[in-house]
């Protein structure tokens, strides 16, 4: 294992530093927006452009891939990405910034397919869960670290986007003097959205409110902290918390993912949120260690959401299908995720209070969670006994080619619906 996970070092260390300045990028422009003093809507409609960025990329910049290579693209994605985020220091127009969010989006997505393409090809079947855990123990660890470096500077300044630029570009270092050998892009599949969602309308509707809600949280978290008096400290300490909830509460959530049938786990998990976005309204009136600590526990409930639905939609259909599949649910998250800064910012407008971003975290996932229980009791949904479901994997929403990463994917291809998935269930927590 350690083998296998050491011949990555250089593109671990390129997901770390990337994800490090994405995640200091995306709150520090929140949080200079909230202190320009923008109203929340416009806010969420700016925040919002970055999730559109990642839709739209994510349909046409494996073309760049194919046509210069892994490394080039890698090095043109790196550089939009570097000077998107300086820009932001140098032209503080709102307008202006709504564009560089659209262009950070596509650029990012690019950097994503890169590094996934690259893990894909050069890992051994029996090493792709070994490899895609360490990938998302990477990413939320960079995400985290980034919060904590609004700390290293005057968020008021231009020097944060600047070192946003430095972590960025230095990024791109590994990757350039990396032996490994050129990866080829595999092949986008085609996939029919409303089949699919008439076959797992669990797994594509739980996509959507992981979009609607984990984005509201990266896009308005630091509005919410900033109008209810957090310093800069304490905010950047407030979304670590969160992000890194999300991360330790992958492997227990998936256990018992893989032990209970699915679709009472998300909605319970959905009760869950709901209740714990409207214990945070209080706790964030109390002490602010103890706030943090709940927000931990909220993170760690939206953030796996996601891959439980993932999981979910796995369930049902075949080795052949999981590419295809895994590309529709990505699309349902950033359909959500698009959405989602847009409606948290209104309720905190309609609702004149900042607590609105977590009043509409609540009332996302309570409605999911009532469908979901709703369609149980209707029966209108197919119930896959425990040993037959597919294996949990902590995950988050990436760009398609995570799919092809995905370990699931390896598993016997001869295996029908409805049947045991064959012997590899190496991600799973049985």
């Amino acid at each position: 294992m350690v083998s296998t996970l050491v011949s990555f070092t250089t593109l671990f260390s390129a997901v770390l530093l990337l994800m490090t300045g994405v995640g200091l990028l995306g709150t520090l422009i929140s949080l200079k927006l909230t202190m320009a003093g923008l109203s929340a809507p416009f806010i969420g409609l700016i925040m919002a452009c970055y999730f559109v960025g990642l839709i739209i990329g994510s349909i046409h910049v494996h073309r760049v891939i194919e046509s210069v290579g892994h490394i080039r693209a890698f090095a043109a994605f790196a550089a939009v990405t570097t000077a998107v985020a300086m820009l932001h220091g140098m032209i503080a127009t709102p307008a202006v910034w709504a564009v560089l969010r659209f262009m950070a989006g596509i650029s990012t997505i690019g950097l994503y397919m890169v590094i996934e393409s690259w893990l894909n090809e050069c890992t051994e079947p029996a090493a792709r869960g070994r490899v895609f855990s360490m990938y998302m123990i990477m990413s939320y660890l960079g995400m985290s670290i980034g919060q904590q470096l609004l700390n290293t500077g005057d968020v008021a300044s231009r020097e944060l986007f600047f070192l946003v630029g430095l972590l960025i570009s230095i990024s791109l270092v590994p990757v350039a003097v990396t032996q490994s050998i050129h990866p080829q892009v595999p092949q986008a599949q085609t996939f029919r959205m409303a089949t699919y969602f008439r076959r797992a309308p669990v797994g594509m509707l739980g996509c959507f409110t992981a979009g609607l809600i984990n984005s509201a949280f990266y896009a308005m978290g630091p509005v919410f902290g900033h109008q209810i008096q957090m310093t800069v400290a304490q905010l950047s300490i407030f979304m670590t918390a969160t992000i890194f909830g999300g991360l330790l509460l992958q492997w227990p959530v998936g256990i018992i993912s893989d032990r209970f049938d699915r679709t009472a786990v998300l909605a319970v998990l959905s009760l869950l949120v709901a209740m714990v976005s409207l214990f945070v309204v209080h706790a964030s009136r109390g002490s602010f260690w103890l706030f943090s600590g709940v927000m931990a526990i909220f993170g760690g409930l939206i953030f796996t959401i996601y891959p439980v639905a993932v999981a979910r939609a796995h369930d049902l259909f075949d080795r052949k299908d999981i590419v295809p599949v895994s590309s529709c649910l990505l699309l349902s998250f950033g359909v959500g995720a698009a959405v989602g800064p847009v409606g948290a910012s209104t309720v905190m407008n309609l609702s004149g209070s900042p607590h609105g971003f977590l009043y509409y975290a609540a009332a996302v996932a309570a409605a999911y969670g009532a469908v979901v229980w709703f369609l149980r009791q209707q029966e209108k949904i197919e119930i896959v006994p425990v040993a037959d479901q597919a294996s949990f994997l902590p995950m988050k929403s990436t760009s398609i080619m995570a799919a092809h990463l995905d370990p699931r994917s390896d598993i016997d291809e001869a295996a029908p619906v409805g049947e045991p998935k064959g012997d590899l269930r190496e991600p799973s927590y049985h």
